[in-house]
Formats: structure tokens, sequence, C-alpha cells
């Protein structure tokens, strides 16, 4: 049915009933745990992907995202019931349904340029199936501006806009919370092109969505509220990277001081780190950069500069605490804890981790990697050696915050390693019990800390 035009109550008693259809183009880490949660508050789904393995996956019930508490079962259930399933065909989806959901990654290349070009021939076949009525909303994050670009590809239908709608309405979702994010977490951004498509798409999110959704006055400013979420991260946290890394100069304990300093209300100094990795804060700084005219947004380029770096810095302290007892860096064993750029996520995109190997053997260290959700064939990938467990290593780093190295057995590890020499790129273990256990431990913000 379609719902372009009706009030937003209207449009949340349709879907519970089961008589709006949508399409979910892209199944991967956002795109399907939005699916099932559509299909779950009533939704008849049809979930797009070009893998045609996800697509069967999907269709026999299966999530093949297992990192997602209980998008398993909510896959399961729907797909048994009817209300969920999975395609390859773009234009039969879009000819079926009502409403079409936009979920594919937007990337930059290496050097930050924008490559949407997935975006643009997604819209172009979707267009081959559209019909008056019907929404398209586009929850990828995009540069301000994109999703309007799309008008043009979309009226190759025949229609005009305002014969069909247009909205943006932005994920704001982590993996391995991405369920809670889209239900409850957080109220839902949403532009439209008009007044009729914004009531129509704030009853679709009221429907499944606990804090509701705030309405933007524009589609642009609600592309702009996601992008400049990321950007606030990636700033402060290059600012907590570049205060920490002002504390190792003087003798400081950079965690020591921003606990403490963030007792104030008003300071939220982040988390120093290995740097920062995935396919959201690395990326979106680069949609402002890159659009920029006038304006020269030389902060963000900076804090992009220094949160690069930060992996360098790493080895910087690896060398410094092998310099400490006299051994060079070249030759040295050296255990990299963690591949994936976010614990409990198996997601390689920008990995802190990857770039302290690369670097490492830069130096001619030989490099060994753990990490409990990879295995042997992700560390030949990225031109490591696995190895579980610490027998002869030089220099143990911890590249990712995986719950399990908080639980690491030091006085056993320490029988097993050559010499006790720990980077903690990730803030993972207590100072004084690391200490205790007889190791040298550096971190970034703390660079003074001897075995006593």
């Amino acid at each position: 049915m379609k719902i372009l035009g009706l009030d937003r109550e209207k449009v949340k008693e349709y879907i519970r009933n089961g008589k709006v259809t949508f399409a979910v183009y892209g199944l991967g880490k956002m795109g399907l745990p939005l699916a099932a949660v559509l299909a779950e508050h009533g939704g008849n789904v049809i979930g797009v992907d070009i893998n045609e393995d996800v697509v069967r996956t999907v269709n026999k019930g299966i999530s093949h995202i297992k990192e997602e508490p209980g998008l398993d079962v909510l896959v399961k259930r729907n797909v048994e019931a009817g209300r969920l399933s999975a395609t390859t065909n773009v234009v039969y989806a879009s000819k079926t349904s009502d409403v079409m959901i936009i979920i594919i990654p937007t990337l930059v290349d290496e050097k930050g340029n924008l490559k949407l070009g997935n975006i643009f021939s997604l819209a172009e076949e979707i267009s081959k199936g559209l019909d008056r009525g019907d929404i398209v909303i586009t929850e990828s994050t995009m540069p301000p501006g994109t999703t309007e670009k799309l008008i043009p590809l979309l009226e190759k239908s025949g229609l005009k806009l305002g014969e069909f709608g247009l909205a943006h309405a932005p994920e704001r979702t982590m993996s391995g919370t991405a369920i809670r994010d889209i239900t409850e977490q957080y109220p839902k951004i949403i532009g439209a092109d008009d007044p009729r498509t914004l009531e129509a798409v704030a009853g679709i999110y009221e429907t499944i969505n606990k804090k509701g959704v705030i309405p933007m006055s524009s589609i642009k400013a609600a592309e702009a509220v996601k992008v400049f979420e990321g950007i606030y991260r990636d700033v402060n946290i290059a600012l907590a990277n570049e205060l920490a890394l002002w504390c190792e100069e003087h003798g400081l304990d950079a965690l020591e001081i921003f606990r403490t300093a963030n007792t104030q209300p008003y300071c939220h100094l982040h988390m120093p780190g290995a740097g920062v990795g995935g396919h959201c804060i690395p990326v979106y700084p680069w949609f402002v950069i890159n659009l920029a005219k006038n304006v020269n947004p030389r902060l963000i380029k900076t804090a992009r500069e220094i949160n690069d770096y930060m992996p360098r810095h790493i080895v910087e302290l690896t060398v410094k605490a092998l310099n400490n007892i006299q051994k060079p860096l070249s030759g040295s064993n050296i255990l990299v804890l963690g591949l994936t750029f976010r614990g409990g996520v198996k997601e390689f995109r920008k990995s802190p981790a990857i770039e302290i190997i690369r670097e490492l053997k830069k130096w001619k260290a030989k490099v060994y990697v753990y990490d409990p959700i990879c295995d042997s064939n992700d560390a030949m990938r990225f031109g490591a050696i696995w190895k579980d467990n610490f027998k002869d290593i030089d220099v143990i780093i911890i590249a990712t915050d995986h719950k399990e190295f908080r639980k690491l057995d030091l006085s056993k590890i320490s029988k097993e390693v050559r010499n006790k020499i720990i980077i903690d790129g990730r803030n993972m273990l207590n100072k004084e019990t690391v200490l205790n256990a007889g190791f040298y431990y550096l971190r970034v913000g703390l660079s003074y800390t001897d075995p006593e």
C-alpha cells in the first residue's frame, strides 16, 4: 500500500497490519538488522543484495552476521513467517515495494576522494520499478547534498519528484548493537523533500523506534547530522591523542588526568589510543573536507593527520621499549594482539592493527598476530604469522579492544615471553597489575613505567 500523503498514525497502522512492503537495499551489518526489525514490526520486507550467498542464506532464515546479538532469531522468525525474503533483483524489489531504503556503503579512496558510483547506479536501477506514491529513503551516510543528486536518476522512471517521495534518515548504529540502536537507543533523524513525505517517513520510524524521530528542515540538514556526529568523535579523539603525546613528553599519565578532568560536566576528553578505524569515523571527515570551497576545514584535516599517525606512534613506543634493553626492532619477535578495528567485530577497514603490522615490517621485525575472532588466513592476508601463544616474544602490542585481552594471565605469560614488554594501544590493562608482574609497560599518554 502506498503511504505517501498519509498521516503518521495511519502509516503505523498499515505497517503493523502487514499492508506496507519495504525494499531494503544492502543486507550488510546495518541493512540486515534494519530489514529484520521492519519485518518484526509487521512490514513485508524484501532484502536486496548483490551477494548471492547472502541472499541464499537469508532465504534459509539464517543471518550471515554472527556478531549481532539477537539478529539470528529475528531473521529466522520473520523468514518463517513470510515477512522477510531476499533477492539480487533490484528492479523486482522496486516494482514490488512501496518504500525503498538504500543502506549500502559510501566510501572514499586512500586520498579521501568520494566513491559514490554505487549509490547513483542503484538509484537508476530503482527508477525502473518506481511507481506513483512510492517513497525512496537513503540511510547510507553521505556527503550533505548527495540524496538530492539522486532526483534526476529517479525521475528516469517518468515520474516527477512529488509524485514519489524522497527522504534521508541516516543510520545511527554500530556493529554489535545495531538492533538496540535501531529500536531504542537514539531518536531517528529524518529529512524529506516535502511535508507529506516527512509525515509518512515519521510514521515508518516511529513504528520501530521507541525514541521517536527528530524531523529536520531539509534532506541536506539530515545528512549533515550524521556526518557531523562522526567528525565530532574524530576531532575529539585527535585532541585526546595530542594531549596524551604531550603527557608522554612531560612524564604524566594522561588517563589519570583525563578521568579527573572529566568529573567537570563541561569536559568530555575521549580515550587516546592506537588510532581510529572502521567505515565511519575515518571516512566522514573527508565528506566535509572535499566539499569545502571558501572555508578551509583546518581543524578537521589536522585531526585526521593526528589519528592517522597513531599506529606509527605505537611502533615508536615499541622502539623505545626495546632501546631500554639495548635490543633493535629489526629481528625482534613482536606479537600484535588484535587485527580488527574494534573489539568483538570482524571488520578490518582502516584497522590501526594493520597499519602497525605494516610499519613493524618496514623495520624488519618478525610480526606475529593473534585475534580471538580471526584465524591464520586473516593473519596471512595482512602479512603476519598466526600465533596463539607468547613463547619467545619480545614485545606484546595490544592493538584491538577485544574483551579477552583484559583477562591476560600475566604471570603465565611472563614465563613464556623472551622479554617482558607490553605496549597497550587500547588502555586495556591496569598499570599496577602489569608492573607487579614484572613487565615494562607503555601506552599512549604513559611512557615512564619500568617494572619495580
